[in-house]
């Protein structure tokens, strides 16, 4: 029976050559000369730190950091900006969250969503990823195509497809 997964994954070297990038822009950019800003990547737990000494040079960094994210085809969909905070002294601290995989809400969402098209497909949680098989591949096609129309606000890959 043909089959495919839903997963949201991102490519951790891929953000990780973001990163880097962005520290190199900020240490070669004029109006971050003299500023102690620095990005730092904490790639276990899918952390993205900024430090920066102002509203504007943070700002900067963000949008320097979303460029980066999307030239290196990270969605931003899976990136989630923290406010920026007092660090101590004249200093700001921001945490970007790098979103590895689909948590249980929505997991159940994509699921329901699955169940209300009334396609001839099953689906059901495998783990961090869902598992929807069918009998046809244009039901499961239908399937991906309702699927990305209808949670348009997440990052969704559609892998493993078999016959």
């Amino acid at each position: 029976m043909p089959s495919f997964d839903v997963v949201s994954q991102v490519n951790m070297q891929e953000v990780k050559n973001a990163v880097d990038q962005v520290s190199r822009e900020i240490g070669q950019r004029y109006d971050f000369r003299d500023a102690k800003a620095t990005i730092e990547l904490h790639e276990k737990e899918g952390i993205i730190l900024l430090h920066g000494p102002d509203k504007l040079r943070m700002g900067a960094m963000e949008e320097i950091l979303k460029q980066k994210l999307s030239k290196r085809s990270v969605s931003l969909k899976s990136v989630t900006f923290d406010e920026a905070q007092p660090a101590g002294g004249d200093t700001l601290k921001q945490s970007v969250t790098v979103k590895q995989s689909l948590n249980d809400d929505e997991k159940k969402r994509i699921n329901k969503l699955i169940k209300e098209s009334k396609l001839k497909v099953t689906s059901q949680i495998q783990g961090d990823q869902i598992r929807v098989t069918g009998k046809k591949r244009d039901d499961l096609q239908a399937a991906i195509a309702q699927l990305r129309s209808a949670a348009s606000d997440l990052d969704l890959q559609f892998t493993n497809f078999r016959e």
